[in-house]
């Protein structure tokens, strides 16, 4: 496995100084979340981007994922809309046909994404809805030869491994994975984080990783919540998962250099505990 950072915890730096700053400090991997900012997929100079970003990662031996949850890229007025289920799913698709073309053009390990919420009082079939607009989705994403890797996310319409069981029996036969972030599965899951990360570890594309307490989906610095981390380590070891970790502090920005360096020697010094050389390229 390799350790990596997702970049939406270092909003306030220019990629470039922090891909620079999450290779100088040890991390093999990071986590892209485009945005408007950063590898935006609207942008008239993305292309321009994409190229002197693939040369940066390739220089600094970083391996990348796709993170698709800026935000206010979509829609300035509302956080994380449209989303896939209207009005203005065709905006929402369109986004993630574009993330699929940046992770093709990047190399990227996979494009993680999530469901996002359906109204309360919607009549329609959720599962339904999403299982046709991922199907086609799947599709796009072969004939580029890039992998979907799908979220649970609290909060949302798919929030947990039941209802993304669900999800995927609705879908059907695919090569959907998943990303897992081990703060969600403390937040919202029955048992040991480790029962769920060994139950689809034939699935997981993706990890996300933080700290957080039971019931609230807040990401935590290591050790300010309540997850056991030599246990989730050692389970990501004996499954021989072999993607990304990706620590998520995504309201961390305004100390990102800190809290970078103190992510990096907490898990390296997990992973050390358990034989893993944290620093092997």
């Amino acid at each position: 496995m390799r350790l990596g950072y997702n970049t939406n915890g270092l909003c306030n730096h220019r990629l470039t100084d922090a891909l620079q700053l999450i290779a100088d400090v040890g991390y093999q991997a990071v986590a892209i979340t485009v945005d408007h900012y950063w590898l935006d997929p609207f942008s008239p100079t993305l292309s321009r981007e994409l190229i002197e970003t693939r040369a940066l990662l390739r220089r600094l031996g970083l391996k990348c994922v796709i993170e698709t949850g800026a935000r206010f890229l979509l829609d300035p007025q509302q956080k994380h809309e449209p989303t896939f289920f209207g009005p203005h799913e065709e905006l929402r698709i369109d986004f993630l046909l574009r993330c699929i073309d940046i992770a093709a053009e990047l190399k990227a390990e996979a494009v993680s994404f999530w469901s996002g919420c359906l109204s309360p009082n919607s009549k329609r079939d959720g599962i339904q809805i999403l299982a046709d607009h991922i199907r086609p989705l799947i599709d796009a994403a072969n004939q580029r030869g890039v992998s979907l890797a799908f979220e649970p996310e609290p909060g949302m319409f798919i929030d947990t491994f039941e209802r993304f069981a669900e999800l995927d029996a609705a879908i059907g036969p695919s090569e959907l994975g998943l990303t897992i972030d081990i703060g969600h599965v403390q937040c919202l899951e029955d048992g040991p984080v480790s029962d769920h990360l060994h139950r689809w570890k034939d699935r997981i594309l993706n990890i996300h990783i933080e700290d957080m307490v039971r019931g609230v989906h807040e990401h935590l610095r290591f050790g300010e919540g309540e997850i056991d981390f030599d246990a989730v380590i050692q389970t990501l070891v004996d499954i021989e998962y072999a993607g990304p970790v990706n620590v998520e502090l995504s309201r961390h920005s305004h100390m990102a250099p800190t809290v970078v360096k103190e992510s990096y020697d907490f898990l390296s010094a997990k992973l050390r505990q358990c034989g893993h050389d944290a620093d092997r390229r």
